[in-house]
């Protein structure tokens, strides 16, 4: 079992604080799934892993080849782009949107108990 411990700023429990696991590097929350670098990738990852995104993107494929091209490429590609665009726009912003309220929390202040 892994268990956070929270000890407060003072010497007299320094020496708790190095027999502590080394799990959890500080007391700062992070609920946000992506940042500047991993968005693109990480996003595009997940939404491929959508059955429909798959099929989108699997006609935008097959319409690459002039043997079985049934609608222009632009018009194949239309769909998939605006749906993987939508989503990646909402996800950005409730991604944004946890990374404000985490940074309320961690500037909060809060109540410690010492003996």
């Amino acid at each position: 079992n892994k268990w956070r411990i929270v000890f407060p700023c003072s010497g007299r429990q320094w020496k708790d604080w190095k027999q502590a696991p080394m799990f959890y590097s500080g007391n700062r929350i992070q609920t946000t799934k992506y940042t500047w670098f991993t968005f693109l990738p990480q996003n595009l990852f997940e939404q491929f892993h959508r059955l429909g995104n798959l099929y989108f993107f699997f006609l935008a494929v097959l319409n690459l080849f002039p043997q079985v091209e049934v609608f222009h490429r632009e018009i194949t590609m239309l769909p998939l782009i605006v749906v993987l665009l939508a989503s990646m726009i909402k996800d950005a912003v409730e991604d944004y949107r946890k990374y404000l309220f985490d940074k309320t929390i961690n500037f909060s202040k809060t109540r410690i108990y010492d003996k």
